[in-house]
């Protein structure tokens, strides 16, 4: 099934935007009368009809819709983006396909990266939703300052540190149902400051296994220890 991405719909918007109309009209041939299955990315699923297979504005009319709710706990991680952009992306991509609801890039002390294309990190977004078949995109926030990060609240807050002393798993710590909040820190690991700060802050440090993982491949496992 082809989903299409209008997140308007509840605000009265039945067209789609110039992409997803070229999309729909020109590389899937759709015409007018053709059903047509959308999401708005907050929670609703419609079947419609297309009424007008304009390439640059295909308009539709909603016939069914159907609402699914958000599952009874979320998971927000915050990470300091990678030097290099497509592994951050990837994360992106993977995280939304596995089920997250808000994503955080923070400036730390070792970032190597500290701007970030905030536009084509959220079109992989939405293409990821769309794939995954999901009713919800997750929230992406763009770059933050440490500090401003550990003001968020949440039921858990965890902070993933490499330390060989450090031997409780997330999995382990992560009480079921409940709002998390996790830091995953640059390829250069948090400094020994932001460390202290994020304790003093009521997070707890926790390990992702055994391995040394890449920043993005960390935040990707935290996701799913939090899903399962």
């Amino acid at each position: 099934m082809n989903l299409f991405f209008q997140p308007n719909i509840p605000q009265g918007i039945f067209y789609l935007d110039r992409e997803e109309s070229h999309h729909a009209v020109r590389v899937l041939r759709m015409d007018q009368g053709t059903p047509i299955d959308l999401t708005d990315g907050h929670g609703s699923f419609y079947k419609a009809i297309i009424t007008n297979a304009n390439a640059k504005q295909c308009e539709f009319k909603i016939e069914e819709t159907t609402r699914i709710e958000k599952k009874n706990f979320s998971i927000h991680i915050a990470v300091a983006p990678t030097k290099n952009a497509d592994r951050i992306e990837w994360f992106v991509e993977k995280a939304t396909e596995i089920g997250i609801d808000e994503i955080s890039f923070m400036l730390c002390q070792n970032s190597e990266r500290k701007v970030i294309n905030l536009e084509r990190i959220e079109k992989i977004a939405v293409s990821a939703m769309k794939q995954s078949q999901q009713a919800w995109l997750p929230k992406i926030n763009g770059m933050i300052p440490y500090k401003n990060i550990l003001a968020n609240s949440a039921d858990q807050k965890f902070i993933a540190f490499v330390d060989s002393a450090n031997q409780k798993l997330l999995k382990s710590a992560a009480i079921p149902q409940k709002k998390y909040l996790v830091l995953i820190g640059p390829e250069g690991d948090f400094s020994k400051e932001e460390l202290e700060q994020a304790l003093q802050n009521d997070f707890v440090k926790v390990s992702l296994g055994q391995n040394r993982l890449r920043t993005e491949t960390a935040a990707l496992m935290a996701c799913v220890q939090l899903n399962w």
